[in-house]
Parts: C-alpha cells; sequence; structure tokens
C-alpha cells in the first residue's frame, strides 16, 4: 500500500520559514519523480515545485521561485520542500505527489501524478 505521510506545516508569521517532509512508503520512490502541489481556501490546486528521481533537475512555479527549495533524500525516501520568506498567499494544504515508476522528466501538471498524500497545512499570517 502507498503511503505518502506529509509533516512539518504549521502557522508561522510572514518571513518565516518552514520544512516539509515527505515520508514515502509502499512505492520504489528512487524511481520517480515528485512533486509538490497547494491548494488555498477556494482556489484550484495549484503546482508548487517538482524534481526528477535523481535530484539533479527542479522546477517552480514563478510565485515561489528564489524562495522554495524541493529536494530529496532517496536513502530515506523522503521528500522535503523548504519555504523562505513566506508570505500570507502561500498559505493552503501543501500535498505531496509521486509520479508513475519510471518517469523521467519533470511535470508541473497534477494530472500527471499518480499517489497523493493528505496535506499538511501552512498559514502564514500578517
Amino acid at each position: 500500500q502507498v503511503q505518502l505521510v506529509e509533516s512539518g506545516g504549521g502557522l508561522v508569521q510572514v518571513g518565516a520559514s518552514l520544512r516539509l517532509s515527505c515520508a514515502a512508503s509502499g512505492l520504489s520512490f528512487s524511481d520517480r519523480g515528485m512533486g509538490w502541489f497547494r491548494q488555498a481556501p477556494g482556489k484550484d490546486r495549484e503546482f508548487v515545485a517538482a524534481i526528477t528521481w535523481s535530484g539533479v533537475s527542479t522546477s517552480y512555479a514563478d510565485s515561489v521561485k528564489g524562495r522554495f527549495t524541493i529536494s530529496r533524500d532517496n536513502a530515506e525516501n523522503t521528500l522535503y520542500l523548504q519555504m523562505n520568506s513566506l508570505k500570507p498567499e502561500d498559505t493552503a494544504v501543501y500535498y505531496c505527489a509521486a509520479r508513475t515508476f519510471g518517469t523521467t522528466v519533470l511535470s508541473t501538471t497534477a494530472t500527471a501524478y499518480t499517489y497523493w498524500g493528505q496535506g499538511t497545512q501552512v498559514t502564514v499570517s500578517s
């Protein structure tokens, strides 16, 4: 059974940092691309960041570029999202997502991801 479990969310003030983690189990983590998405109240789920299986290539939404960093530890089956200089508009539920086994290209589209976590809430207060 595939499980993606996010953690690290919380309530922070503007300008603060958070590090989200996504622990993966039940799948071959190191053989697939991974991504982070987020969904704010009343809005559609949107792409945040993606990373290839090797971690060599990454992609970011323009709204987070320069502030967020996606990374992975294949030995620990864990995906990370370091979020710095947080803004109120970053408030959302953040989801970890895994692509199909063997995918080698980055994707910013939610439909390209096969498995999803339950999400972790990030709230940035002004």
